[in-house]
């Protein structure tokens, strides 16, 4: 939904934006093809960092990126004298590298680590998380982050079976969720592993905490008349980016641009599946 992000966030007269998951660098680079702005922008992960530099070198001197949490923004912003900015872009997505790089452990196959830190640094993996987490802990992620329907079982097979052996790989985790899982709903709603990766992947990052208040500061870091863009992935992160805008609105800070989320196209799907469940909002600030 580049275009989209595009279409809400640019306007032409922007002197910065800030771009609080840059990634490696797409949106970065497409807001500075059409803007004469300063980017700054943040990550976690110092693989996308490196790449996301070597993207936007033909705009060297226009933008700024470092290691850093969203949570983080207002510092980063006071560290390049910018206190406050024209539009504040959240991709919340996981990259297709990420996804796909055996090493980072987000993959369900194979016999990849159970990792799955955006950030190598971090200091607990997915597999340290289920094998330190009590039943009922483990239950409450997959339920809460994954929205997984049979978070109960699969919890409970974890426990056990950490018992006679560690769970170390994705593949050790997929045959356990299958055994846990009724074959009827193992044939329905994609691969039966991925409510379970996404709640792990939520959980060892901390994606949803704090995500209110980055959210909400973003507004604070914007000027009047800018733009704050959320790009989500599912629905428990729509859930509070709708919350933060409506409350901003009602205290007439902002008004949203968009009553519903924009959603991609047919074509957009057709040709990239992984945004299908991709929501888009808006908002300006008064």
């Amino acid at each position: 939904m580049v275009e989209e992000v595009l279409a809400k966030l640019v306007r032409g007269t922007e002197s910065a934006i800030l771009d609080c998951t840059v990634g490696e660098g797409g949106h970065a680079l497409r807001i500075l093809e059409r803007s004469k702005c300063f980017l700054v922008g943040i990550d976690k992960d110092d693989q996308a960092l490196e790449l996301a530099r070597k993207r936007l070198m033909p705009y060297v001197g226009r933008f700024f990126l470092t290691k850093a949490d969203f949570r983080d923004a207002r510092a980063v912003l006071a560290l390049v004298g910018i206190p406050r900015v024209d539009g504040v872009l959240f991709d919340l997505g996981v990259s297709l590298r990420q996804l796909t790089d055996p090493s980072r452990g987000f993959t369900y196959w194979g016999d990849a680590p159970l990792d799955m830190r955006m950030d190598k640094t971090g200091p607990v993996t997915a597999a340290d998380l289920l094998e330190t987490s009590g039943e009922e802990e483990l239950e409450r992620i997959l339920r809460e982050y994954g929205e997984e329907r049979y978070a109960r079982s699969i919890a409970h097979l974890i426990v056990t079976e950490r018992e006679r052996r560690p769970l170390r790989t994705a593949r050790d985790l997929v045959e356990l969720i299958y055994r846990a899982i009724p074959a009827r709903a193992r044939r329905m709603g994609g691969h039966p592993a991925r409510r379970t990766f996404q709640a792990l992947r939520i959980a060892v990052n901390r994606e949803l905490d704090g995500l209110d208040r980055a959210i909400e500061m973003a507004f604070y870091l914007t000027k009047p008349g800018g733009r704050v863009v959320v790009l989500s992935y599912h629905s428990l992160e729509d859930r509070v980016a709708k919350s933060v805008f409506r409350r901003m609105e009602a205290a007439r800070i902002a008004s949203i641009l968009e009553r519903k989320p924009l959603t991609p196209t047919k074509a957009e799907r057709e040709r990239n599946p992984r945004s299908r469940s991709a929501k888009l909002r808006a908002a300006a600030l008064i």
